[in-house]
């Protein structure tokens, strides 16, 4: 297994350290969005701040179509100029896989939502073949991702329209395609009453564009690229989910809370109501105490700077950083934020 995510893992930093080393493409992200070794050089002895003796890590990310992406991308590169830590990030697979690579210690940070993080740990769902996972850490919850059920048809105008339709549920076993369950779920529907594809953010839009979907899931921080790069061409219909459901939705699976897409995220009519889980970071159990501390360093202490380069960074707070109860904190995390006044649950 770990052979086969190293080789895998490889193929992505191919292809990833491309996109995201040098800053990645995503429209939020400035031109320099990752890191390489060069970016963590060229800060100087006086910027540097945190825990002496930082290592190099590896982020996994996202698609680079995603927020993970492009936020990936800004967190490394501020946190690599500004501590002893370097950090490169690469695009992947998303959450699922992020905690695979980590499991395999292929990997030693990732994004992964919420709900996936628990599922891995309780091994249920996604992990449910394959067993608890308990060889990560949380590190910092940093925003929340919202469902979002976009389409270019104005005749969708709810969940329940989506019966018979043509909708992309995310790939198949990934956390967008339970949170899709979920919704469809709520509104009495099932896999079976739709005609479901299994496709990424990027794909997903490209099929929306091409008139070969109805609409598409995409679960991740609004505005997403992959969304916002749809609206350039087309009139995006964002799916509100209304009061009854998402209470539903909520008491049903209560790491689901209730989210507001903000009508100029894309220029719909109004605000979406949706629902929306935790963007969180993990670290392997065996990274050091001082490369998470470092992370945490690199983000907090630097939160004006993140926010002039990606939108997300406007949403960044320690107390919701901290929240996080479905998995114990890495001691590294722990120590950052005990300087700050906050206690988080360590194993």
């Amino acid at each position: 297994m770990k052979k086969r995510m190293a080789l895998v893992l490889s193929a992505i930093m191919a292809a990833g350290l491309i996109l995201a080393g040098c800053g990645g493409s995503s429209s939020s992200a400035p031109a320099a969005g990752g890191n390489t070794a060069a970016d963590s050089t060229a800060a100087t002895s006086d910027t540097v701040g945190g825990m002496e003796g930082g290592t190099n890590l590896n982020f996994t990310t996202g698609g680079d179509q995603g927020t993970y992406y492009g936020f990936g991308g800004v967190l490394a590169s501020k946190i690599s100029e500004t501590t002893s830590t370097n950090v490169t990030a690469i695009a992947s697979g998303g959450s699922q896989a992020n905690i695979e690579f980590i499991d395999a210690g292929d990997a030693q940070l990732g994004f992964v939502q919420s709900d996936v993080m628990a599922y891995a740990y309780d091994g249920t769902r996604l992990f449910e073949e394959t067993g608890k996972v308990e060889s990560f850490s949380t590190v910092a919850a940093l925003y929340m991702e919202q469902v979002q059920i976009v389409s270019v048809d104005p005749s969708i105008t709810s969940v329940a329209d989506l019966k018979g339709k043509n909708v992309s549920i995310g790939a198949a076993g990934s956390g967008t395609y339970f949170n899709a369950l979920d919704v469809l779920a709520a509104y009495g529907l099932t896999e079976d009453d739709i005609n479901p594809t299994y496709q990424s953010f990027g794909d997903s839009a490209e099929a929306l564009q091409d008139g070969k979907i109805d609409a598409a899931f995409i679960v991740a921080g609004a505005p997403t690229t992959a969304v916002t790069s749809l609206a350039t061409s087309k009139a995006v219909n964002v799916i509100s989910i209304d009061d009854e459901h998402i209470k539903a939705l909520i008491e049903q699976s209560p790491y689901y809370a209730e989210a507001t897409i903000p009508a100029d995220a894309y220029g719909t009519e109004s605000d979406i109501k949706t629902v929306a889980v935790a963007a969180v970071v993990i670290a392997n159990n065996d990274v050091s105490e001082a490369d998470v501390y470092n992370f945490l360093y690199g983000v907090f202490e630097n939160v004006d700077s993140i926010t002039a380069a990606h939108a997300k960074g406007a949403e960044l707070d320690l107390d919701f950083a901290a929240s996080v109860t479905s998995v114990p904190y890495h001691p590294g995390a722990a120590k950052y934020f005990s300087e700050k006044g906050i206690e988080v649950p360590t194993k």
